[in-house]
């Protein structure tokens, strides 16, 4: 079992930046790629980004160019920078870690975009 504990939400006007950190714990031998979602009210959830273990990356359209996904592999932790934000990126920000075919995932951590 692979646990992931998010932080760094909160409340930011628009421009303003956010880091979230998702740090994983328990069984964390194998986990492969690591990844950011988010849920809004009235739309489904959304893949942000993901990281391999290798550190290959990738985003979805609308944070191109303002949000960066990283990773400590000897830590195990994800982070998702975001910057230039803006109001409909306001979700519950969740972590997602792949491992053995298996997905796990964090509570959550808020994050609003006042304008």
């Amino acid at each position: 079992q692979v646990q992931l504990m998010e932080s760094g939400g909160g409340l930011v006007q628009a421009g303003g930046s956010l880091r979230l950190s998702c740090a994983a714990s328990g069984r964390i031998d194998s986990v492969n790629a690591m990844a950011w979602y988010r849920h809004s009210l009235g739309k489904q959830r959304e893949l942000v980004a993901v990281i391999s273990s290798g550190g290959g990356t990738k985003y979805v359209d609308s944070v191109k160019g303002r949000f960066t996904i990283s990773r400590d592999n000897a830590e195990l932790t994800v982070y998702l920078q975001m910057t230039s934000l803006k109001p409909e990126d306001t979700a519950i920000y969740y972590c997602n870690a792949e491992q053995l075919g298996m997905n796990y995932w964090g509570k959550g951590t808020l994050v609003t975009v006042s304008s």
